[in-house]
């Protein structure tokens, strides 16, 4: 995991251009990890998951919002797991152990 910094837009969002370091990272390192996780519905990413997918490093393209994601990481349907939908999961998972 690397941090970046990031900048406060005036209208309070939270910005950091990171693609291309993200890239750059993921590339250098790939000798280093068995399978990456990318967390991201930026079709910047494409050709990177593309490339892992293809070396067998890719584990999982997690995507914040299923309504809200580029139509050109739709090809990794397979491999997406959207995190909005996880809430769900791990909410109703720890209500039903609450009592155990």
């Amino acid at each position: 995991m690397i941090f970046k910094p990031t900048i406060e837009l005036f209208d309070g969002k939270v910005k950091g251009n990171v693609d291309a370091e993200l890239v750059l990272h993921t590339m250098i390192e790939i000798n280093h990890y068995d399978k990456a996780i990318i967390i991201s519905g930026d079709g910047d990413f494409y050709c990177l998951a593309e490339y892992l997918k293809d070396h067998n490093k890719l584990l999982k393209l997690m995507v914040p919002n299923q309504y809200k994601y580029s139509s050109l990481l739709k090809r990794f349907s397979e491999d997406i797991v959207f995190i909005n939908q996880l809430r769900k999961r791990v909410e109703f998972f720890n209500n039903k152990n609450e009592g155990h």
